[in-house]
């Protein structure tokens, strides 16, 4: 899985990083994804060695500097700075010139990747109260830190601005960083989401994750920040691997511009060196209780089971394995489904549909769950005695591998319940009649997750089931 992937970027999106620990990486290894021409350009400062990480470079001091540009777009990579400010770094462009090269992008349908905060090229920061300058424009905002600072003391060599990230992780100087301190920095307004845009879509882009001790802490800290941001990507980011043979040296271009054109980027350059370990999403859980269970002649899932409908321990496994929102679909029984749900956090949604069959169920649910959702498991209500671990492991192998459908198999054989990545939430939308998700194991790969316990084929299908699960 390359780093695009991970993110679900658009083939054009409004892309901006900030935060520390690899965004000059990020950014070129991003922009090395995409179909060129790519448009990148900070509204900060870029150091000079980093320039020359573009196939094209060109200092644009005013909107009218990028005329040239719109009449001859070179291929590849074309960073846009302003000029050096004597200490070894390009300034950020202006607000006018960034609204015209977003012209420029969006009249082209070109990417546009911008670095939006400075960190000195440290792991960790807090921004400043002018700090980052993100363009109002942007749809996606990634928020980048660097593992490499965990398990080490709160200090300038680490930190950019300790002073502020001390005073927002409540940690003094000195004091170990810890994933806790560090979730409560890029989750606060002042810290990690402060200035992203309302729209925006919010990524937190855990990087450096080189050994497998960094990766498990950046599991943890996944968890912490999930409520608070859409996805949360673990990588490992080589910082060579987006770089460039070293540029010609500054030649005058038409109209001012100043260019330093490097020789093309090759093929296999940042996509080998990036490696992607998980991307954490939110994931739905969605119940299908809709059906009528005509062989018992009463709501089946409505059967008391320890001291509870049966439905209700399907829901309760599910909100437990930390599936959020959960979503009980109910059809013939909705009336009586509601109070057999109460006291948990789960939406009933009645599916006026439910007599054509389980795939109208299935699409009802997809369309109630939020668009952020990655990916949604979908769990049979006559089967309460799904395990946790299982939920558990269908999320993390999802995380993992970003398979369309991931499932347990007992033996060889395929068992429920099955999680489905919103890649393919189209196409459960547009199922019917009773066939359900199964339609779509011949359509797309499916992830297997070995499963031990042969219990996990059993369901309640007649009264002789029931009864071996109540004895």
């Amino acid at each position: 899985m390359d780093l695009k992937t991970a993110l679900r970027l658009p083939a054009c999106p409004r892309l901006a990083l900030v935060g520390a620990g690899g965004k000059t990486t990020a950014l070129f290894h991003l922009a090395r994804q995409f179909a060129p021409p790519v448009l990148v350009t900070a509204t900060t400062h870029l150091a000079d060695e980093q320039l020359k990480l573009a196939d094209h470079h060109f200092f644009v001091e005013c909107p009218e500097d990028l005329t040239p540009l719109e009449a001859d777009l070179p291929p590849g990579v074309i960073l846009l700075t302003g000029r050096g400010d004597g200490s070894g770094r390009s300034c950020g462009v202006g607000a006018g010139t960034l609204e015209r090269i977003r012209t420029l992008a969006e009249s082209r349908r070109l990417p546009l990747l911008i670095e939006a905060d400075g960190s000195r090229q440290l792991p960790l920061k807090a921004p400043a109260p002018h700090e980052p300058p993100i363009p109002e424009f942007v749809d996606t905002v990634i928020v980048v830190a660097g593992l490499s600072a965990l398990g080490n003391p709160l200090a300038p060599e680490r930190v950019h601005r300790p002073e502020r990230f001390a005073a927002i992780s409540g940690l003094s100087t000195g004091e170990t960083i810890t994933p806790d301190a560090l979730a409560r920095v890029l989750t606060h307004p002042n810290g990690g989401l402060k200035n992203i845009p309302a729209n925006a879509r919010r990524v937190a882009l855990l990087n450096q994750a080189d050994t497998p001790e960094a990766q498990i802490q950046a599991s943890a800290l996944a968890g912490l920040l999930l409520p608070t941001f859409d996805a949360i990507v673990i990588a490992s980011l080589n910082p060579g691997g987006g770089q460039q043979p070293a540029a010609g040296d500054r030649q005058p271009a038409a109209g001012g511009l100043q260019s330093a054109v490097g020789s093309q980027h090759p093929a296999v350059g940042g996509r080998q060196s990036a490696v992607v370990y998980a991307t954490h999403e939110p994931v739905a859980g969605i119940v299908l209780a809709a059906g009528e269970a005509s062989r018992f002649k009463q709501p089946k899932q409505l059967l008391p089971w320890r001291g509870k409908p049966l439905v209700w321990h399907v829901a309760h496994a599910a909100l437990e394995a930390g599936l959020s929102p959960v979503v009980g679909v109910s059809g013939a029984y909705t009336r009586e489904l509601r109070p057999a749900l109460a006291g948990l956090p789960v939406r009933v949604l009645h599916n006026p549909r439910w007599e054509e069959g389980q795939g109208t169920s299935v699409g009802a649910g997809v369309r109630e769950i939020p668009p952020r959702s990655g990916a949604a498991v979908f769990l049979l209500a006559d089967q309460p005695t799904i395990p946790v671990p299982l939920l558990l492991q269908l999320v993390e192998t999802h995380a993992r591998a970003r398979s369309p459908i991931v499932a347990p198999f007992v033996k060889g054989q395929r068992a429920n319940p099955v999680l489905f990545d919103r890649d393919v939430f189209a196409d459960l939308i547009a199922l019917s009649g009773d066939i359900g998700g199964r339609k779509l194991f011949s359509k797309y790969p499916v992830f297997q997750v070995p499963w031990d316990d042969p219990a996990l084929l059993l369901d309640v299908d007649t009264l002789e089931d029931y009864h071996r699960l109540v004895a």
